[in-house]
């Protein structure tokens, strides 16, 4: 299918999955669409399920956007905890269009969990509460980590992706590889089939020279290779070595799941000069998990690694949360660490969706069929590519989406031929209906000055306007005397970054009555107590670069009676010099 034809399919309204082989086009095709809506004042919600991929359609994480945390099933209760939360209600009450790029990597589970949040929130029995469904991946690349049994593996075999009325938009034309022998090879692997030309040229390929200067990306299919990597670069550069420990909190298996969960590590090692890779969302302050960057330098106040990103902002990593919830919304664990990860070299998995102009990839321990595909379409051209080595399921697919790809094509084809049966002026009744239906606007004029809106809100979107800050806002519920987890409810954001807030506003409102969140007199002296009984032992290991004590040091010396919302508090608003 050509990508007009498949954009009319978008434009009727129809819940579709877009889907094609490596370089067809399926993100531009997305990009497009969601334009288009928003031409026409239409907001729609665009996920995925990992940080690279929502980066690259910048979108936001599936967990993130149902605050999910950690969890890829719901049950009822949590369902009705979760859809009263202030911040999810804001969210879904605007829900018209939802989009998931990358869907291969989605467990049946979790389908099922966004199915059941948005027919609960949106009162509907209706698949996915009624909101137009687009789905968009290639189910040869990464499956997803899934708990169900082995005949459910992947989305389309739910008896959910039948009700759900999907149009399967199959693309054809190939547009990102222009080279002809890797766009042979891809298909080759889609077909099940890799000849012994295909085979020669990996040979070619094995261990090759690139220029000196010229620094590839490395993929590796397991994280031990790629730690190795990263710990090898990084005592390669010369300079002060600065170590960050995680601040952990709860039940111990409750934190060793957060850490086998998620990218965030115990101990975090970075010198200036270091690659790194943000594992955390923070859209207030301009990263998602998956923003790629350097350290420039460590904060002279703080002590946080300062990052520039690759559109040259810099921004300071300071501690970000990470959180285990039981069904009724009670914290069981916290863990709290810079949100950052060396990045010298990516794992396969974390590196679909990318397109890379050359990369170093080692296939001699794939485990996973799919692997060899999803690393070697990152490539622009075979003469991008050092192949490290091979084994014998690197280049294999899964046989039962190889056996549904025919299936597939055909509803596709299918599809083509019921949108071309409908006129110019058919088609464009029923894409005005879909778009008055979901509150858009159709008038020419109207779409007309939403463009020009839209294009100068991009022209001056790095322009400072003035508005309330973001701190004021937290000072006004402060003044309400909201504790912070009301706080952080409302306002969607992380305890650190409330705290964060709450110490500038005591500093610039020492007037402000903040009295209710002040710790006990008991906990103010205890905290002080372990401060001085730091300073005076002077060990370096305790303190941070700016000589302030560092907090976990505070907890070890407190025998982790003391929370670390607690000591932060005590810190803030007991005046402890520390």
């Amino acid at each position: 299918m050509k990508q007009e034809v498949a954009m009319e399919i978008l434009k009727a309204g129809k819940n579709v999955f877009l889907t094609g082989s490596a370089g067809t086009g399926k993100t531009y095709l997305l990009n497009k669409y969601i334009e288009y809506l928003k031409n026409r004042k239409i907001t729609p919600v665009v996920l995925a399920p990992t940080g690279i991929a929502a980066s690259h359609i910048n979108g936001s994480t599936i967990h993130s956007f149902f605050g999910l945390g950690v969890r890829e099933t719901v049950d009822e209760g949590f369902v009705n905890f979760l859809i009263r939360q202030k911040f999810i209600e804001n969210r879904l009450s605007r829900l018209r269009v939802l989009i998931i790029d990358e869907v291969s990597m989605i467990s049946p589970e979790l389908f099922r969990t966004i199915d059941k949040i948005l027919r609960k929130f949106k009162g509907s029995s209706e698949p996915f509460g009624g909101v137009q469904l687009v789905l968009s991946g290639d189910f040869f690349q990464l499956p997803p980590i899934s708990k169900s049994l082995k005949e459910e593996k992947f989305i389309w075999q739910t008896t959910l992706w039948g009700s759900a009325d999907l149009k399967i938009c199959y693309l054809s034309e190939k547009f990102r590889h222009s080279d002809s022998s890797l766009i042979n090879i891809l298909d080759e692997i889609r077909g099940g089939c890799v000849s012994e030309e295909s085979m020669e040229v990996f040979r070619s390929c094995y261990k090759r020279k690139f220029p000196n200067n010229f620094k590839v990306t490395r993929l590796y299919t397991h994280n031990a290779d790629v730690d190795r990597i990263n710990e090898e670069e990084l005592n390669r550069i010369e300079g002060d070595l600065m170590i960050f420990d995680s601040e952990d909190e709860g039940v111990k298996h409750h934190r060793e799941r957060i850490f086998k969960t998620s990218l965030v590590t115990p101990e975090l090692k970075l010198k200036i000069g270091a690659a790194v890779i943000f594992v955390k969302n923070n859209y207030e302050k301009g990263y998602i998990n998956g923003t790629l960057g350097k350290v420039v330098e460590f904060d002279r106040y703080s002590g946080a690694p300062v990052i520039e990103i690759f559109s040259g902002r810099k921004i300071v990593a300071k501690q970000e949360q990470w959180e285990v919830e039981d069904d009724k919304g009670k914290v069981k664990a916290t863990v709290k660490q810079i949100p950052l990860r060396l990045a010298w070299a990516l794992t396969v998995h974390k590196s679909q969706g990318m397109t890379l102009d050359a990369a170093e990839i080692d296939l001699s321990k794939t485990f996973e069929v799919g692997q060899g595909y999803v690393a070697l379409s990152r490539i622009k051209s075979i003469s991008g590519l050092r192949l490290m080595g091979l084994n014998d399921i690197a280049l294999m697919v899964d046989r039962a989406v190889l056996n549904n790809d025919d299936k597939i094509k055909e509803e596709s084809d299918s599809n083509w031929e019921e949108i071309k049966a409908f006129s110019e002026e058919e088609k464009e009744q029923m894409f005005n209906e879909f778009v008055l239906m979901k509150g858009g606007i159709v008038d020419e004029d109207e779409i007309e000055e939403t463009k020009a809106e839209l294009k100068k809100t991009a022209k001056n979107k790095y322009v400072k306007v003035k508005k309330e800050s973001t701190i004021e806002t937290t000072k006004k519920l402060l003044e309400q005397k909201k504790i912070l987890k009301e706080i952080m409810e409302e306002r969607g954001l992380a305890e650190n970054t409330i705290i964060g807030h709450l110490e500038k506003i005591q500093k610039k409102y020492p007037d402000l009555d903040l009295s209710n969140l002040k710790p006990k007199p008991a906990i103010i002296d205890l905290v002080k107590k372990a401060v001085q009984a730091i300073k005076k032992r002077k060990n370096q290991d305790d303190f941070l670069i700016n000589g302030k004590v560092k907090l976990k040091a505070i907890f070890l010396e407190l025998k982790e009676k003391i929370s670390y919302q607690n000591i932060k508090l005590a810190l803030i608003l007991g005046k402890i010099g520390f």
